[in-house]
This record gives structure tokens, sequence and C-alpha cells, in this order.
């Protein structure tokens, strides 16, 4: 379903140009999850919204190879790319109250889409969209179809968002950290209804999460990216159980889990993410990482097979295995 070989994503609108992906290689097949976890600035989010083609075509350069549904996505252009968009490749966006538009009632959004997509006419558009209310389980949902976005609660606008994105039967579903702005309860009802929309519907999904057990939760495989590349990509067992890249290792450490003492300080990873305007030579993960060696800041490390599954782009994956202190 997606494909993605050396895709490369650089802005060029400020004073030097700033490459936020840098050969992202990548692929999901029909009815698989595979969740996208990393800092903030990792280039996740980007990834995704090339996808969609959604940045701004003068200030973007993008290379590389990008194929959904065997469409080459950086060469849709006027008519192929708005019928792609929601048809093939739709998106649930992070902040819902910003990515619904206020002016208009949730339902007339839904409407316009289905009648965009699907030809139906202003009262079947109606019907497909209570249905699809109904079946993200949003009460009352005649109500809500005339409700203003700003009139829903949090977790509201979020079921409506991912039934937007349903409307028009796509074959991809992008999820931007759908969660990030709910809380516990909330959260773990939405990925539930995603788990089970993706697992009916038989969706391929890239689901985007700082959050390593919601992609425990919903995902088949992992990709960890750090400054715009992918540096370790397995199965979610793999990745959790046998994880090879210090970066990966030191995401795992900095959570919270049951086995910690009380009072036990939260482990951290030193540093900050690098400027992505003037990206070292070698592993960008150097400066932070224990482990790092002159080698590792000389040149991009390749990637090392572990499995048909599972790779990881360092040079010390033995000695990062070794360290590894995670609880089960």
């Amino acid at each position: 379903m997606v494909h993605l070989r050396d895709l490369t994503v650089t802005f060029t609108g400020g004073s030097k140009p700033v490459r936020a992906v840098s050969g992202v290689s990548l692929d999901v097949r029909r009815g698989e999850t595979v969740a996208l976890i990393g800092e903030s600035g990792s280039g996740k989010s980007v990834t995704m919204r090339t996808l969609l083609r959604l940045h701004p075509e003068r200030r973007t350069q993008m290379g590389g190879t990008a194929r959904v549904a065997g469409r080459d996505v950086l060469a849709l252009s006027g008519r192929a790319l708005a019928d792609y968009r929601g048809k093939v490749a739709s998106m649930i966006f992070q902040e819902p109250l910003l990515a619904l538009d206020p002016v208009y009632t949730v339902g007339a959004q839904i409407v316009e889409s289905l009648r965009r997509h699907e030809g139906l006419d202003r009262a079947a558009a109606h019907q497909r969209a209570l249905a699809l209310f109904e079946r993200v389980r949003i009460p009352s949902p005649e109500r809500r179809l005339a409700a203003y976005p700003h009139e829903m609660s949090g977790g509201m606008r979020q079921r409506a968002m991912i039934a937007l994105a349903l409307a028009c039967s796509p074959q991809l579903l992008l999820a931007d950290e759908p969660t990030t702005a709910l809380d516990a309860t909330v959260q773990i009802q939405i990925l539930l209804l995603l788990r089970e929309l993706q697992r009916d519907l038989g969706l391929a999904c890239i689901f985007v999460t700082h959050d390593i057990g919601a992609a425990v939760e919903v995902a088949d495989r992992m990709a960890v990216m750090y400054a715009g590349r992918i540096v370790e990509e397995g199965t979610v067992r793999e990745l959790i159980h046998t994880p090879r890249h210090p970066y990966t290792i030191a995401l795992l450490q900095s959570r919270a889990h049951g086995a910690m003492a009380r009072g036990t300080p939260l482990p951290t990873i030193a540093g900050s993410p690098p400027d992505l305007a003037a990206l070292p030579p070698g592993c960008a993960f150097a400066a932070r990482c224990a482990l790092a060696s002159d080698a590792c800041r000389a040149a991009q490390p390749m990637a090392v097979q572990f499995s048909p599954t599972h790779q990881a782009r360092c040079i010390h994956t033995e000695q990062a295995a070794a360290m590894l202190a995670v609880p089960a």
C-alpha cells in the first residue's frame, strides 16, 4: 500500500535549507498498522504530510520515491491530487479543533466531502454522515451533526475527525498523534476505536505517536525516527524486547513503569536533537550517545539486519544490546 524509498523533504523558505526528512524508506502492507515514534522534530509528521502533499509547494523540495496504492504521490497535481486526498489516503490530525473549519457545522464538512468524492446528493450524504457518527460511537449523532467544532468536547471532536477521515472509504489512514490532547480515559477509548475500525475495514495505517505504550496497543510494526531518519524498524515485539539502537533503548528507559521504585528519578536522554539546517556528517544521535566513537561521527551508519523484519542503523548494536536494562 505504501512504498517509500529514500524520501527527502527540504524546506527552503528560511535563511538556510532545512532537511526535515533524510532518506526515509518504509513499506506498509494492506491491513497493517505501522507506528512512527520519536521526539518532536524527528520528521514523523513531515513524512505523514508528504503522503498527502500538504507542504507549501514553492518552499518545499521533495525527492525519492513515494507511492501509495500504486500512485506516484510526488507527481500528482491538480484534479488527480484532489481526488487522491480523502479517497485514497486521509488523515486524522493531532488537534481537530484546528483541523475542522470553525464556521461550518461538523456535519456540513462531512457532507461536503461525501458530495465531492462520492457524488452523493445532499440527503444521501447526510444519511451517510449520520451512519459514520454512529460507527464512531458519537452519542445523539443527529444533534452532533448540527454542532460546530467548538460546541463539542475534545474526545467528541476527535471521533468526528475520525468519521471525516473515513467518510470516503480511504485505503490508507494517517493518524498524526490523535490522542495527544486527550485525557487518559478518552485516549484509551480512541485507541480501541482506531484498532477496531482498522481491523474491520482492512485499512493500512501509519500511526504517529510519542507514546510507546500507545504504539504497542495499535501497531504491528514500529519505526523509530531521529533527525529525519528511520534509525530502527521492526515488529512491536522486536523493538520492545530486543531493541538494538541506543536511541530506541533510551526512549524505552525514559518511560515510567511498574518496576520503578518509588522516588526513583525518571531517566532522561541528555542533550537536544541536532539542528536540521546543519546536520552532522555522521550519526545524528552521536552527540547524545554514550557509545559514540569517531567512526560514528565520520559517516552515516549502514543498516544492520537482525531478522527479515528488524534492522537498525548503528555500528554498536552489540554494545547497545548489552546495555539494555528495560523491564519486560
